[in-house]
């Protein structure tokens, strides 16, 4: 795997609309304004041009924009395939085709302003660690980085990311000043983007983040106790091991009624490809569930929506699933309405 990245990427397309701009410092002139030719950055058109140019370059190519993710590009060559995942001007190449990946390298770097930033280490605030057939993904730095914000240095670990018990409501404890408003808003962001590889607090981050307009100095201390946890190993993340097999598995559990204010239950599921987590979420559902069937039965529907956009992302990519994807669930009630719906 390797990474490139394609400098003053929002400045290689002309535009189609119409849009016009003053003049520069220096330039004006009493009556006239410049008609804009390429994208500039700032543009609401801009991120829309670049991609537009990129997928068309990648399509004149021989790559075919995936299904399941439209920011994945896959080529195929006899039994070899060639990927590249694009973030805005960030790219990932990989596969086992070296011979068309120098030829991609190659290719953009005609077209783009490119640089090579060698073997995949670093993307997205995302370390990535390679040895052998194993893949580590953490955020280590990014999890120091917020104690030190926050002047957490000094707190104890703690051993779970929330009360096991928790009952946290709109209305308990006294409203923050919005100074303390902005730095809880502030730290659930954070927080929010490091689940990205730590699905251990993706359940607690998704607590926190429902008081996010009227956060309290209950809620805040709650988001105290989270740091204090990851303070604990803020090196954890997420561990990839070659399989011999490719199974799908996911699991689904809700609880019910346990939103305080709105009695609205919380979904929960992850997915197993071949052993290794590659999809997890914990998620307040959008309606009061009248039984707890009923809220596992939304929980597995969820989860299974889920499965069924990885198979269409790994058959894009040329893996073929061994076997029926299976969801498994706690709930017969639930299990039996999926058996018959």
């Amino acid at each position: 795997m390797c990474q490139l990245d394609v400098k003053n990427a929002f400045l290689n397309r002309d535009l189609e609309e119409e849009v016009y701009m003053c003049m520069p410092p220096g330039f004006e002139k009493p009556g006239k304004c410049c008609k804009l030719k390429k994208a500039l950055y700032g543009l609401k058109q801009s991120p829309r041009a670049w991609f537009e140019r990129l997928r068309l370059v990648m399509k004149k190519h021989g790559y075919k924009q995936g299904n399941g993710d439209h920011t994945l590009f896959v080529k195929r060559r006899e039994s070899k395939v060639t990927l590249l995942l694009v973030y805005v001007d960030d790219m990932i190449v990989t596969g086992d085709d070296k011979e068309e990946i120098a030829k991609l390298k190659g290719l953009l770097s005609t077209e783009f302003d490119l640089k090579d930033l060698g073997k995949l280490k670093y993307f997205l605030g995302i370390e990535i660690a390679r040895s052998g057939t194993t893949l580590v993904l953490n955020q280590r730095k990014y999890t120091l980085d917020l104690p030190k914000e926050t002047r957490k240095l000094g707190c104890r670990p703690a051993s779970t990311p929330i009360d096991a018990g928790h009952k946290l409501g709109s209305k308990d404890g006294e409203l923050l000043c919005e100074e303390a408003k902005g730095r809880y808003q502030r730290l659930v962001g954070k927080l929010i983007y490091l689940t990205l590889t730590r699905p251990d607090i993706t359940f607690a981050v998704n607590v926190m983040s429902q008081f996010m307009h009227a956060p309290t100095d209950m809620h805040l201390k709650a988001v105290d106790r989270i740091l204090c946890y990851l303070k604990k190993n803020p090196e954890k993340g997420l561990l990839y091991m070659q399989q011999r097999s490719i199974e799908v598995e996911g699991y689904s559990d809700a609880d019910w009624a346990g939103c305080v204010d709105t009695r609205r239950s919380t979904s929960g599921y992850c997915v197993y490809l071949g052993g290794n987590l590659v999809v997890w979420r914990s998620k307040r559902q959008d309606v009061c569930s009248r039984s707890s069937a009923e809220a596992e039965y939304r929980a597995v529907a969820t989860g299974v929506s889920e499965l069924l956009w990885l198979k269409i992302l790994l058959t894009d990519i040329g893996i073929e699933i061994e076997g029926p994807m299976r969801m498994y669930c706690d709930n017969k009630s639930a299990i039996n309405l999926a058996n018959n719906p």
